[in-house]
């Protein structure tokens, strides 16, 4: 389990508005122990897409990564893990309103 420290989010563009819903591209410093598999001398940090689609989020990607050299570690988020990482987005995202058609 890891805890989140730090973390930055942003809309995704989606200039042809050929993906229903809106993407938010959430970058999650993470806090390891050093026990654990997934630890690194370099820290950790987690990208993830988050999906918000009228009344449904989802995460739709993620993926854990080192710090300073951004390489991809082959780990998959446990299910407590997933559910702390929902629960996180769902609460930090900043809802946009739909345009006028």
């Amino acid at each position: 389990m890891f805890t989140i420290t730090e973390y930055t989010v942003e809309l995704m563009d989606d200039p042809f508005k050929i993906l229903q819903g809106n993407r938010y591209e959430f970058m999650l410093q993470v806090s390891v122990d050093e026990e654990d598999d997934l630890y690194t001398e370099k820290g950790v940090y987690l990208r993830v897409i988050f999906t918000v689609d009228g009344e449904t989020k989802k995460i739709s990607q993620s993926s854990f990564h080192e710090n300073s050299t951004d390489r991809y570690l082959e780990f998959e988020l446990e299910d407590d893990e997933e559910k702390l990482v929902f629960d996180f987005c769902s609460t930090h995202y900043e809802p946009i309103e739909e345009e006028a058609k």
